[in-house]
């Protein structure tokens, strides 16, 4: 748990009043290789912090085709954040790629807490901005680079998810095919 407090605190810190107060909301759970945090077409209710492990947030398209949107590793935030703020049914899936070591909360009884503790409102704020950046850069990205610019820029930003998880899911976050994934791999080397 110290390294959710630790995580927490390097993103904006929490006085120990408010790290008391939210402490025992949160639950040590694992999730499987292949399990399911978020699925589609359920309401969302809680969040979790990734402390070990990889998943994936992916959508599928009418012909059931999917496509990656993010990868989660190590310390992060997960969560089906638009269906926990809207209340509707969720449209995008996170599933584990391999096993992970996640704590869970319910996100409506954390979020009750920002009116009484406003460092823990920043904290949420930040954490959405982080996602809202890092959105906003995939969409640039898939635009205005190549898929070989794109490769170059994965490899950098997830250093040893390759030796992790199976190609076809990196070449469904990259938008290309396994076969172009493969020939930029054997065209890098």
């Amino acid at each position: 748990m110290n390294n959710l407090k630790d995580y927490f605190n390097s993103v904006s810190q929490l006085s120990d009043n408010t790290w008391l107060k939210i402490y025992p909301f949160f639950k040590e759970e694992r999730l499987a290789k292949g399990q399911y945090f978020a699925e589609v077409g359920k309401i969302a209710n809680q969040i979790a912090f990734l402390e070990k492990g990889v998943v994936r947030a992916f959508f599928l398209n009418q012909e059931g085709k999917e496509y990656n949107k993010q990868f989660f590793v190590g310390e992060s935030i997960i969560g089906a954040y638009s269906s926990l703020l809207t209340g509707t049914s969720n449209l995008i899936a996170q599933q584990a790629l391999t096993d992970c070591i996640i704590y869970t909360c319910d996100f409506r009884q954390l979020t009750e807490l920002y009116y009484t503790h406003p460092d823990l409102e920043r904290l949420a704020r930040k954490i959405a901005e982080f996602y809202f950046l890092e959105k906003e850069k995939k969409e640039i990205e898939i635009v205005l680079l190549d898929a070989t610019q794109r490769y170059i820029l994965f490899k950098k930003e997830f250093q040893c998810l390759e030796q992790l998880i199976p190609q076809f899911h990196i070449a469904s976050y990259l938008g290309v095919s396994a076969t172009q994934l493969s020939r930029l791999r054997k065209k890098l080397r």
